[in-house]
């Protein structure tokens, strides 16, 4: 029903309202979602523990979907095991002029070029006091104002506000849609940053876990670099991988948009960040899988790269909730076909 009826209507629309109107609805009629989507799996077996938290399912949504905490609680429903909100910054800042939003229908991907646009992390705060027990993870960044040299105080003070009240973090240093912002991602000045965080997060005392999220179109030296960063500020893991610049063997019309892309063109890249830093690395820290998961096949690929988690976002628009089942399912069958084995060996 959601690719064959759904979905058509609202691709006749401009996708940054669809995104407003989507999430109006959800809000004022959720309910009605149990009627239209499979109910979400709950199961023993699909529960994961990763860097000291339980989650009741691999599957999670990715930062960017719910930037301000405000559906967190209803999307949590349709079956993510975790919800990552974000990217929040110290103050409320617009993001980059209108339009910045673009379908890449024929390549199932999406181009955005938002720029970090949020109500600012004390809104976030006040909505996440309202959490309903879902797991929450926080994705910070910096204001677009705020020069590089003095971004890790942007990045304290997102840290600060948001520990009561969030799970783990993300540092994002990987967006290519505010200036300047993908340098930090340069060896000294990102284990500066991570080292700063690390260091208030020491003096807790119950420290969260604190995650790098990178972009696709890092070299092989640069991963190697990233490699030796979190195991030098000890961080608790990556996420792999952002939006990408690369235009590769696109054929819809919005391909010269400028921005990040997203969708299906990355699955493969994604996929291959995740297997470089998973072997080069030795399995040393934990890797959430994210790009281009359309479907369940899509998303074991990324598991069996080496990712413990995954999470979704243009494949869920793609795709809609059933992805999340279908992912599930899979999941389940192949816990279920282990265990058969096994039972066989013994």
């Amino acid at each position: 029903m959601y690719k064959s009826i759904i979905l058509p209507i609202l691709f006749k629309f401009d996708p940054e309202k669809v995104h407003h109107f989507t999430f109006s609805f959800l809000k004022n009629f959720g309910f009605l979602s149990q009627l239209i989507f499979p109910k979400p799996i709950e199961n023993k077996r699909l529960e994961r523990e990763v860097f000291g938290l339980k989650f009741k399912n691999p599957v999670g949504l990715a930062a960017g979907f719910d930037k301000n905490a405000v559906l967190y609680n209803e999307l949590s429903k349709l079956g993510f095991g975790f919800i990552e909100i974000g990217t929040l910054t110290p103050k409320a800042q617009p993001g980059n002029d209108k339009k910045r939003l673009f379908r890449l229908v024929e390549d199932s991907g999406i181009i955005n070029r938002m720029g970090f646009n949020n109500d600012g992390v004390d809104a976030a705060v006040e909505r996440l006091k309202k959490n309903k027990n879902v797991l929450i993870g926080g994705n910070i960044g910096k204001n677009k104002v705020t020069p590089n040299e003095n971004a890790v105080d942007d990045y304290k003070i997102c840290y600060e506000k948001l520990f009561p009240y969030v799970d783990y973090f993300v540092v994002n240093v990987s967006s290519p849609n505010t200036p300047n912002l993908r340098e930090l991602q340069d060896k000294e000045p990102l284990t500066q940053l991570l080292g700063t965080l690390q260091k208030l997060n020491s003096e807790k005392t119950s420290p969260k876990p604190i995650l790098l999220k990178i972009a696709p179109d890092l070299s092989d030296d640069q991963l190697l670099d990233i490699i030796d960063i979190v195991k030098e500020t000890k961080i608790a893991g990556v996420i792999a991988t952002n939006t990408t610049l690369s235009r590769e063997n696109l054929v819809s019309e919005n391909q010269k948009e400028t921005g990040g892309l997203s969708g299906k063109p990355l699955t493969k890249r994604s996929t291959e960040v995740i297997r470089f830093l998973s072997e080069k690395s030795g399995k040393a820290f934990p890797i959430i899988g994210v790009g281009g998961i359309h479907s369940a096949k899509d998303a074991m690929e990324k598991l069996d790269a080496g990712a413990c988690l995954i999470q979704l976002y243009t494949g869920f628009i793609y795709e809609g909730p059933n992805l999340i089942h279908e992912i599930n399912a899979e999941l389940l069958k192949r816990s279920e076909r282990i265990e058969i084995h096994r039972k066989k060996e013994v």
